[in-house]
């Protein structure tokens, strides 16, 4: 039986975080399966979309002053910082990397299932089109995006969005970053905070300064679907591919970058 390797990376800004997961693709190729790395921020932060134009965060009032960073993978802006963030890739060759679909439904079933566990009752969201065009992820409905439907929420047939996932799919590895809304930004405007999973009834056990009390459950899970184990790896993942990660993240610093679009 093979394993996933799973780093666990302390805070760090923006641009190393998004410099790690992009060199995060190449250690899937070398390994030949899923990696994941999971990490928190230094303060908060909102990372925008690949494709998102930049003048749509300059309109943002909720997040002006807030650091910036554009990812390499798709979606809307994500306010970091009090979430449970996520990347992982795998080789297009494998199963849950032929189709967009596949690694979207593999991590976030297990993560359904994860909450259940908790009584927490997750379902995926029906697509909203309708919802396509607003700029924070959260305010989106994508069919993939994980909600909830507490009887006390005013979100509607909606739900509370709590996991969203976006990724990238380059020559030979997908790329897929996500972001589990562990509690409320405070960081941000009223405009642009979101109902986490902290809010829910019975998941106060849900965020402790960005750590997740389901988190290890949750990579049982996806390796259990594999057939395979979770293998930690004692080494940060920043430290691991410094040389690399070092010219990476000299360009997601950039702004000429963040404003690329």
């Amino acid at each position: 039986m093979s394993g996933i390797a799973v780093w666990r990376d302390g805070a760090a800004d923006g641009p190393t975080n998004m410099a790690a997961d992009e060199c995060l693709a190449a250690a899937a190729i070398q390994r030949g399966g899923l990696v994941i790395r999971l990490y928190e921020w230094e303060g908060t932060t909102v990372s925008l979309g690949a494709f998102q134009p930049f003048a749509a965060a300059q309109e943002c009032n909720a997040i002006a002053g807030v650091p910036l960073v554009r990812r390499p993978s798709g979606g809307g802006a994500i306010i970091h910082g009090s979430d449970m963030t996520y990347a992982a890739a795998i080789p297009k060759g494998h199963p849950w990397g032929a189709t967009p679909e596949a690694l979207y439904e593999a991590l976030h079933g297990a993560m359904i299932e994860t909450l259940r566990s908790h009584g927490i009752e997750a379902r995926l969201a029906e697509p909203d089109p309708q919802t396509d065009a607003e700029f924070l992820c959260f305010d989106r409905r994508a069919g993939g995006d994980l909600v909830v439907d507490p009887p006390s929420a005013a979100a509607g047939p909606r739900g509370i969005k709590l996991m969203g996932s976006a990724q990238r799919r380059l020559a030979s590895v997908v790329l897929q970053h996500g972001s589990l809304l562990l509690r409320s930004n405070r960081g941000v405007g009223e405009a642009a905070r979101h109902p986490s999973l902290a809010d829910l009834p019975g998941a106060a056990w849900a965020a402790n300064n960005g750590c997740w009390g389901g988190v290890d459950e949750w990579l049982e899970r996806i390796a259990a679907e594999l057939g395979e184990r979770v293998e930690e790896q004692s080494t940060p993942f920043c430290a691991m591919n410094s040389p690399d990660l070092a010219a990476a993240r000299a360009r997601y610093a950039a702004m000429r970058w963040t404003q690329r679009r």
